[in-house]
């Protein structure tokens, strides 16, 4: 929900039912070198190596 204002209780309200993972990600998704490494994945073709790096620096793990 980037734009919408933080300090608008109904506005989050959906987290007070969120879990570890979900707040984790809210944070993650805000972080502006996350999002930079993200483009950045995003605009080279995608390889084993360059989605490896980014789990490793961001801690990312996913379920398959």
């Amino acid at each position: 929900m980037p734009g919408t204002d933080w300090r608008s209780e109904e506005a989050y309200s959906d987290l007070k039912k969120a879990e570890a993972a979900d707040v984790a990600w809210e944070w993650l998704r805000r972080d502006p070198d996350y999002q930079e490494d993200y483009r950045r994945l995003s605009r080279r073709q995608r390889s084993s190596a360059t989605t490896s790096h980014l789990r490793r620096k961001w801690g990312l793990s996913f379920s398959s």
